[in-house]
């Protein structure tokens, strides 16, 4: 399973997503039992993308994560391409339909 960059910062989490071509981020709380259940699923899932950076915000610690991204619930999931956001999927993920997105994406893009 692939391992996330804990990011601990707004300033931290843009160059991160200003850096990487393609990023993934997982925003999650430590209470969360749907974030922790849904978390390895993403990280086997993320295998097949050797490409894509992935990080990891823990919500509690950056509180302001919830009013930079618009983000109401977690877990969210947000896939950035070139620093824009092309995915968000938020609470119940559909590992599929991800898997789908994220399969056009990474073609068109680490082709």
């Amino acid at each position: 399973m692939r391992s996330f960059t804990e990011l601990h910062s707004i300033d931290a989490i843009d160059l991160f997503t200003k850096d990487n071509r393609l990023s993934l981020l997982y925003v999650s709380r430590p209470g969360c039992s749907v974030c922790h259940g849904l978390l390895p699923q993403v990280q086997t899932l993320m295998e097949n993308y050797p490409e894509i950076q992935l990080g990891h915000i823990n919500a509690d610690e950056v509180k302001e994560v919830a009013g930079h991204f618009s983000i109401f619930t977690v877990p969210v999931i947000l896939v950035f391409v070139e620093g824009k956001e092309h995915i968000r999927e938020a609470r119940i993920v559909h590992m599929d339909l991800l898997e789908e997105k994220l399969d056009k994406i990474y073609k068109n893009v680490a082709g």
